[in-house]
């Protein structure tokens, strides 16, 4: 399945909402890779696993509080 076309972001917004919303992109992207190699608990994602992860699929390690950010979007069903 292709990749969507990409679309320019929307101008005129404050630079604070472009870097949320790239934080949240990467954010997305390093859950999915976590979750893809078995990881499903918030626990298991140390900053530590989240970074070598991203070095792994060739991005920037992430700060502190995109680690935290990729935390909140794995969830543990019981």
């Amino acid at each position: 399945m292709p990749a969507p076309a990409k679309r320019p972001l929307p101008a005129g917004l404050p630079r604070e909402w472009y870097e949320s919303h790239n934080r949240r992109l990467k954010a997305m992207r390093l859950a999915i890779a976590l979750l893809d190699t078995g990881v499903y608990h918030p626990a298991n994602a140390s900053n530590r696993r989240i970074r070598t992860t991203a070095e792994r699929i060739g991005i920037h390690p992430p700060s502190d509080t995109t680690c935290r950010m990729v935390r909140s979007l794995i969830h543990y069903a019981d």
